[in-house]
């Protein structure tokens, strides 16, 4: 029960690391306070929240627990064919996103002096069903698979974090992006997709087109507060 715990402290410390480092005015001050760095920040991030990851990784494979659950016959197909789904997904989910943006590296080539993400708002085909489809197709992971005791510890942390982690996010996008971040919320589910609520292709581009706005706006609230 101990190593459970600790378990669960740690994904606690790990999504309050990531969410703390992710905040705008944490970002505001390293930019503050550090302009030259800033161009790494982005990189220095994800090498944090991965080298942070993989003790927890670990110990949810090498704490032992009985199982709680696994899947056989005909629900373990279905299970490991939800779970091939979701990595397929994740790989032509990727061109939704700027990756260059997203692992930072584009920072570094710009010499960027802020460590604020320089990104659009890109509504990919994705992303007109669910608002967060990376976090949506993890979630059809985890869930997919045979559950012990620090699966399910693991699980349900990771589980928590992306429903308050979105919302977190959603709050800097809806700063970010102005009212067509906040249309774009009431149209699209955050992660579960619901077949009544996608948008199409054309509402998508104008959304899009709209956001423009928004960022130019938040751009100047921005260099003010800089």
């Amino acid at each position: 029960m101990n190593d459970l715990f600790w378990l669960a402290l740690g994904w606690i410390a790990y999504a309050a690391l990531h969410s703390l480092l992710a905040a705008l005015t944490v970002k505001a001050w390293v930019t503050r306070r550090w302009p030259g760095f800033s161009p790494y920040y982005r990189l220095s991030y994800n090498a944090i929240a991965l080298i942070a990851l993989l003790p927890l990784l670990w110990a949810t494979y090498a704490i032992p627990g009985d199982w709680l659950w696994r899947w056989t016959g005909l629900a373990a197909w279905l299970a490991n064919g939800l779970a091939l789904a979701a990595l397929v997904g994740f790989w032509f989910s990727s061109t939704g996103y700027d990756m260059g943006e997203f692992l930072g590296t584009r920072a570094l080539q710009e010499r960027r002096r802020d460590a604020v993400e320089h990104e659009g708002l890109h509504i990919s085909p994705f992303h007109r069903h669910v608002r967060h489809p990376w976090y949506a197709l993890g979630l059809l992971l985890i869930w997919t698979r045979d559950m012990n005791a620090p699966w399910l510890v693991s699980a349900a942390a990771i589980t928590l974090y992306f429903v308050i982690g979105s919302r977190l996010e959603e709050r800097k996008l809806e700063a970010h992006f102005g009212a067509a971040y906040r249309d774009y919320m009431k149209k699209v589910p955050g992660l579960f997709p619901l077949p009544w609520k996608t948008l199409s292709a054309a509402e998508a581009d104008l959304l899009m087109q709209r956001s423009v706005e928004g960022l130019v706006e938040s751009s100047g609230h921005r260099q003010h507060e800089l």
